[in-house]
């Protein structure tokens, strides 16, 4: 099943900015390097958007890709169960801005600039054992 999710704040930054919506695969087989939204660990109300670092015991270890951000991963809650994964983050797309015609020309040019597959970084796991 696919759905639409928004990122608030500045943790997956470069990968991700503020406002982007995101088309998310919920139930998608998931490895490690794939940015995934899941329930946030100590309050399962809020979503989180990370990429999955490695499979642990307890579940996965996640990694915001913003080294500036402030730490809200699991550097600060441990790894996260793995029924709280919810999916795959497979593209996304920044909103049209409000007030621009809906011509066919306009959306063409949006869906060539805004619109970009988020890939999996097969060499997360590599760094965080590195660290």
């Amino acid at each position: 099943m696919f759905g639409v999710a928004e990122v608030t704040g500045l943790s997956m930054v470069p990968t991700l900015l503020h406002r982007d919506q995101l088309l998310v695969h919920y139930g998608a087989a998931l490895r490690p390097g794939d940015v995934a939204v899941l329930r946030h660990p100590l309050q399962q109300d809020l979503l989180i958007v990370k990429r999955l670092a490695e499979r642990r015991d307890a579940g996965w270890w996640v990694l915001g890709d913003n080294p500036d951000a402030e730490v809200v991963d699991s550097r600060a809650f441990g790894a996260v169960p793995a029924e709280l994964v919810l999916g795959r983050v497979r593209a996304r797309y920044r909103p049209v801005r409000a007030g621009r015609q809906r011509s066919v020309g306009v959306v063409l040019s949006w869906l060539v600039s805004a619109v970009r597959p988020v890939l999996a970084d097969r060499s997360v796991s590599r760094r965080l054992r590195a660290r």
